[in-house]
């Protein structure tokens, strides 16, 4: 540590690893320090019999902004994998995302015609006005059988509470295709990095220098000087010691097991949408690069309270947390050499296209530098 850098970057995911590259080609020195014992963040993945499992959840790369698709695959060639999820409600099985697969099930209709007359039919009997809260901004969108088997257990499971007690705002819209077609997203690209997430990173970090294992603020209080400029990543409230007060997050458990048997639930993922059933999906790793290895590796992922300690996974982006949130980004504008950049540093949830997409404009802001 007799070295000094020009930045000093906390955190090991795809936001620090997009910097420190674009940093080392413009002839600056970074240091990355990360608390946890790998790079990569929540797109970490480990091999286990030979297959990359994703040890934070499903992360499927999918984006329709050409800059970024030509960005990443300097560093993973992708493969061909369309996100295409099951869901379980009781003993039924429907495809998502909600289309003429899942309305020709639920229904035995054929129809695009005869979908839209039964949810058009559905919503005008809910009678509702403006939605007051989620369920009725979900019963106004799809009708009663789609919210009541696809959505309402698995988002209360998702955040903790009843649906009539969240707010109408987090459901924006509830897209219907009426076409028989299973891929989850519209993007223009979409796929899995050949050989994990990890080495995708790894190679973006390139020659740049690591510490793993490390606090930032034992680190910083070892090396005061250490670096010109900070790039900070970690969570913003926790940077000023929660002098403010704490943000919300809802986080994550994930219980992971090896099977000895070839293919265990056929797709690699599949949702649960019963609230009695405590996990919402379970993932099987092999199927995000069409594994043929004779075992299998599955999680199943539980949404959890989130206390200081565990991972912060999603922001509760409520007006109690936005009011907190710019407070914080008040006192931070006060902050000349940190700059607080990524998911947690901008308590916002990114997808990993967009934390791509806002790094380049990090790099513009610091570094002077387009990236194309």
């Amino acid at each position: 540590m007799n070295k000094h850098y020009d930045y000093l970057i906390v955190g090991a995911g795809i936001t620090a690893a997009v910097f420190a590259h674009e940093a080392a080609k413009a002839h600056k020195t970074c240091l990355v320090i990360d608390r946890r014992p790998h790079i990569a963040g929540n797109i970490y993945t480990e091999s286990v019999e030979g297959i990359n499992v994703h040890r934070y959840g499903a992360h499927i790369f999918h984006t329709s902004i050409r800059r970024v698709w030509n960005y990443i695959n300097q560093f993973a060639e992708f493969n061909n994998y369309i996100n295409s999820p099951v869901a379980v409600y009781k003993d039924e099985l429907y495809n998502m995302p909600f289309n003429m697969n899942t309305f020709s099930k639920m229904w035995h209709i054929k129809t695009p015609a005869e979908a839209k007359s039964i949810i058009a039919k559905q919503i005008e009997a809910e009678h509702i006005g403006t939605p007051q809260n989620l369920e009725e901004q979900a019963l106004s969108l799809v009708g009663r059988d789609v919210y009541e088997k696809l959505v309402k257990g698995y988002t209360e499971k998702q955040w903790g509470r009843d649906c009539t007690e969240l707010p109408a705002s987090i459901i924006r819209r509830l897209p219907c295709r009426f076409r028989y077609d299973n891929n989850y997203f519209n993007d223009r690209w979409q796929g899995i990095p050949m050989g994990g997430y990890t080495a995708m990173v790894d190679r973006m970090f390139g020659d740049t220098d690591i510490e793993l294992g490390c606090e930032y603020r034992d680190f910083i209080e070892q090396h005061p000087t250490i670096a010109d400029r900070t790039i900070y990543c970690g969570p913003i409230d926790e940077f000023y010691q929660y002098n403010l007060g704490k943000l919300e997050y809802r986080s994550l458990r994930f219980e992971t097991e090896t099977l000895d048997c070839e293919n265990w639930q056929g797709n690699a993922v599949v949702n649960y949408t019963e609230r009695e059933v405590p996990y919402t999906r379970i993932i099987e790793h092999k199927f995000f690069e069409f594994g043929t290895q004779p075992k299998t590796v599955i999680t199943r992922e539980y949404p959890s309270d989130w206390k200081p300690g565990d991972e912060p996974y999603y922001p509760i982006n409520d007006e109690r947390n936005t009011a907190l949130y710019q407070a914080y980004e008040k006192q931070a504008k006060n902050e000349g050499s940190v700059v607080f950049a990524g998911r947690l540093g901008g308590y916002k949830y990114y997808d990993m296209d967009k934390a791509i997409d806002a790094a380049f404009d990090l790099v513009k802001n610091e570094l002077g530098v387009t990236v194309e």
